[in-house]
């Protein structure tokens, strides 16, 4: 009868030769270690089962189990009680069970002679059978020879349909007490076995009573719960046995891994709490620099309203003298302008501030000379080789330069050179290496077909030009599609530069910008146009129509263009950066449109170079474009420049396009781009990664974001704990930052030697002087770099300006002065400062004009009227103020 898919009711009669195929394949030494090992064995009996329906015995697990569960119940009631079977027989499995059972080698019955044969039953065929289905334990192998103690089968309590064996209940099971110490070990190894470990799950078969049907309390079977344990032979044995196991198992590798673990999590936890302890002095440091810088703030602006209460007094003075003498002694200076009085003054203070005037004072021709770096022909040894223009273009460098050569000499190499330069001068994306290393090196960016080894349309070829166009319209956010016919493709925007001040531009002309500006400019504009710049200074100072420090207006720029047409210099161009290097301004639609109605009533061309346009990383800032406006000024005299080389961290790769309507200016451009076009191949990759529109907004833009804002936030809270002012902004990759504090005398002489120290310290900055700043003391850092470039950096950052801190600490002790400038530091979106000045020592030497300019210049310089008005010392002081009213009102 076939079993098979069906679960055989419990209790079915077995025929010896079926029950001896069982006990040959339970019995085998392997099946034993299985059943010892896991606590849930019904696979092992699903195997078995399956070994016997190959031998035509159909047979489930469960029938398997439950037939060996009952004959080792016999075995167990026969063994323990010397009872013997009814009619004096000799129970024929009794041998195999007690051989099976007490670790003896089996034997495997033989049903000729009704005995047992002495035999191994690993040599029988059906454990061959069985090996052939063995199952292993990763956890247990088979392999040892020695046998352990049999575990108990787990299994619920089940009525038999066989039999009893013997009619008479047996007698009542009796143990005799063992030694005092195995009596202790057993006492110690029920404690252990009541906390969760592997000892406290294994089977222990405890039996208090048998039933005449041969069957154990509820108890036995279900070994969960222990209770009224009494002892009884073998347990000891049993006890010893686990003990030596668990001993064993201190050897496990999993131990080995486990106590590693553990070792490790303690050093960690150590390790933590030195880094928690050190966070925690750190913390305590920052909080006594700010209280310091609290209070210095708080000694300035004492300060501060003592020179203010100093000036008024001499300014009573004067005018008590001269109500006693005559009227023309106090008389204003005719024409006196307070307002550029403090434009003067303000800026580098001092010596610095007296420099600013004289080179403002000096004609814009030989401004040019001293502010660019050039030099006459008396000031450096010509070469006979080279003529006059090649001359000063030999010794057309500065600081970038010099920094820029000693960089390349001693680059910063985590493995290879970790004491060399970190550059944080030259501006460049290196946070996107590997998403444009993945991009560019993809299939498609691979082609090489005959038309882009030969040569080209020198203003791009047609494909890339017509993408371009697509890709400006979209990003830009035009009105109406962008043409691809105004599109022209040079070999960066340094050339763009350079081709529109040549066409645009004759020798010894001049360009309009407003400063601090990217340095590289002048060299573009200069080294081939031969054309000049005329700046249009921009202070820190929020006077006049500016809300913002280094605010661009058009009130400025009118005023540069007239000083430079009064000075006999012809102004062709206007040159506008948006987002703004170094100062990460970004213009609004109304600036725009103010600086181009400005242009255009001055019939000026525009230059508006939009090159970190998709460097915006904050949604609370928003870039407009000038192809986005609905209507130029003056479209023939607007010109757009874009490249890839900031926006998709590509600085290698030397690609520009300019965009301009004026078919005259894209001629005579187009006429230069023979010197300065972009490869064949290059022009296919670069139309290939503007297609990827999908790439562009998905993957790049938004990972280049991210990591721009958090470069952006860790430099940031750095100056914020050194207490340094900067200017908040969220374009670029650069942050204006003020050191003027670090300089004793406010010179750009001293602003170099600050320059200098960081770079001898292995970091290197770029200084206000290379962007033609008004005012020293002000420098650029680069933060789109890695975290553990931007960590290092900072710190020998902080190692320099502590230093200084302290020389100047000790300067001042030595010589007690009054510095040329002091910085407020506030790190909020904008920066504010106290600036100081030196005063006049007596009435007698100054005018009254000369103390009311110096009087609305502090009261100006700081917030102290902001701080101090009339209603708030009303509220603070209420008996002084009626006091002061009563005799105003007296007047």
């Amino acid at each position: 009868m076939d079993f098979r898919g069906k679960k055989y009711e419990r209790g079915s009669n077995w025929s010896d030769p079926e029950v001896v195929e069982l006990l040959q394949l339970w019995a085998d030494e392997s099946v034993q270690m299985e059943l010892e090992s896991c606590l849930r064995n019904q696979h092992v009996f699903n195997r078995i089962a399956e070994v016997l329906r190959e031998k035509g015995i159909h047979r489930t697990g469960d029938q398997c189990r439950e037939k060996i569960k009952k004959m080792k119940l016999e075995y167990r009631r026969i063994k323990d009680n010397s009872k013997a079977p009814r009619s004096g027989r000799t129970w024929k499995f009794y041998e195999v069970m007690d051989r099976v059972l007490t670790s003896r080698p089996a034997l495997a019955y033989s049903s000729l002679s009704g005995s047992m044969m002495a035999q191994q039953v690993l040599q029988g065929s059906m454990v061959e059978s069985y090996h052939h289905h063995q199952f292993t334990s990763p956890a247990l192998p088979f392999e040892h020879s020695q046998h352990p103690e049999l575990m108990e089968i787990k299994c619920e309590e089940v009525n038999s349909d066989e039999h009893c064996l013997t009619p008479e209940p047996p007698a009542a099971m009796s143990y005799q007490q063992g030694s005092p110490e195995e009596h202790e070990m057993e006492r110690a190894f029920l404690e252990r076995a009541q906390n969760n470990s592997p000892i406290s799950r294994v089977e222990i078969p405890i039996e208090t009573s048998v039933s005449p049907s041969g069957f154990s309390e509820p108890n036995m079977a279900n070994s969960t719960r222990i209770q009224n344990v009494a002892p009884r032979p073998g347990f000891s044995a049993l006890h010893r046995l686990r003990k030596r196991r668990k001993g064993q198992r201190v050897k496990d590798p999993l131990d080995d891994l486990l106590l590693k673990t553990l070792t490790s999590q303690r050093a960690m936890e150590e390790r933590f709490l030195q880094m928690e302890e050190r966070r925690f002095q750190r913390d305590l440091d920052v909080e006594e620099r700010r209280m310091q810088l609290e209070q210095r703030r708080f000694e300035l602006e004492r300060e501060h309203e003592f020179r203010m209460f100093n000036v008024f007094a001499q300014m009573l003075s004067i005018l008590k003298q001269s109500h006693g003498g005559s009227s023309s002694s106090v008389a204003m200076p005719r024409g006196l302008d307070f307002s550029q009085a403090l434009s003067e003054i303000t800026g580098m203070g001092g010596g610095g501030g007296g420099d600013l005037q004289e080179r403002r004072a000096r004609p814009l021709s030989e401004r040019r000379v001293d502010m660019h770096g050039f030099c006459s022909p008396s000031d450096f040894q010509r070469s006979p080789y080279l003529s006059a223009r090649g001359n000063i273009a030999s010794i057309f460098r500065g600081s970038t330069e010099e920094g820029y050569k000693a960089y390349h000499a001693d680059k910063y190499d985590e493995d290879k050179n970790p004491n060399g330069i970190i550059n944080f001068g030259t501006s460049e994306n290196k946070l996107c290496f590997d998403l444009m290393s993945k991009r560019l090196t993809q299939t498609d960016m691979n082609l090489m077909e005959p038309p882009l080894l030969q040569y080209p349309d020198w203003t791009g070829h047609m494909f890339l030009r017509e993408e371009v166009a697509r890709f400006l319209t979209y990003y830009c956010k035009a009105p109406a599609p962008l043409k691809a016919e105004n599109v022209i493709v040079l070999n960066g925007c340094g050339s763009l530069f350079s081709a529109l001040a040549t066409v645009l531009c004759d020798p010894g002309e001049a360009v309009l910008i407003a400063t601090p500006f990217y340095g590289g400019i002048t060299q573009s504009v200069f080294l081939y146009g031969n054309v000049k710049l005329v700046y249009a200074y921009l202070d820190s100072k929020i006077t006049g129509t500016s809300t913002r420090p280094f605010q661009l207006t058009v009130e400025k720029l009118e005023k540069a263009l007239q000083n430079a047409r009064a000075e006999g210099v012809t102004v062709r161009a206007l040159i506008l950066l948006n987002p703004q290097n170094p100062l990460g301004d970004i213009y609004s639609l109304s600036e725009l449109r103010d600086y181009l109605e400005f242009a255009k009533r001055h019939e000026l061309h525009v230059i508006v170079d939009e090159i970190y346009m998709l460097s915006v990383f904050d949604d609370s800032a928003t870039f407009h474009s000038v192809l986005g406006m609905d209507r130029l000024p003056d479209p023939q005299r607007t010109h757009v420049m874009w490249g890839i080389t900031k926006d998709f961290a590509v600085s290698g790769i030397r690609f520009g396009t300019l965009y301009t309507e004026n078919q005259d200016v894209a001629n005579a451009v187009a006429s230069l781009c023979y010197f300065h076009g972009v490869c064949g191949p290059v022009q296919h990759k670069v139309a290939q990664l503007l297609r990827d529109r999908d790439w562009i907004n998905q993957v790049y833009l938004r990972a280049n974001r991210a990591r721009l804002k958090a470069a952006h936030t860790y430099v940031t809270d750095e100056l914020k704990t050194l207490g340094v002012p900067f200017l908040n902004r969220n374009a670029g990759f650069f942050v204006w930052i003020d050191f003027r504090k670090y300089l004793k005398t406010g010179t750009f002489e001293e602003e170099m030697l600050l320059w200098r120290r960081f770079l001898d310290n292995k970091v290197l900055l770029s200084c206000g002087k290379a962007f033609e700043c008004s005012e020293p003391g002000w420098f650029r850092i680069i933060f789109a770099d890695k975290t553990h470039r931007l960590q290092l950096g900072m710190q020998r950052i902080r190692k320099v300006l502590e230093e200084r801190e302290q020389e100047i600490l000790a300067e001042e002790k030595e010589q007690p002065c009054q510095s040329e400038q002091d910085g407020k530091a506030d790190s909020t979106d904008e920066v504010i400062f106290v600036s100081r000045h030196q005063e006049p020592t007596s009435a007698s030497n100054s005018n009254l004009g000369d103390l009311i300019g110096l009087l609305q210049q502090q009261m100006r310089s700081s917030d102290w009227l902001q701080k101090n008005t009339a209603e708030q010392f009303a509220q603070e002081k209420p008996e002084i103020y009626d006091v002061f009213s009563k005799l105003v009102g007296k007047q």
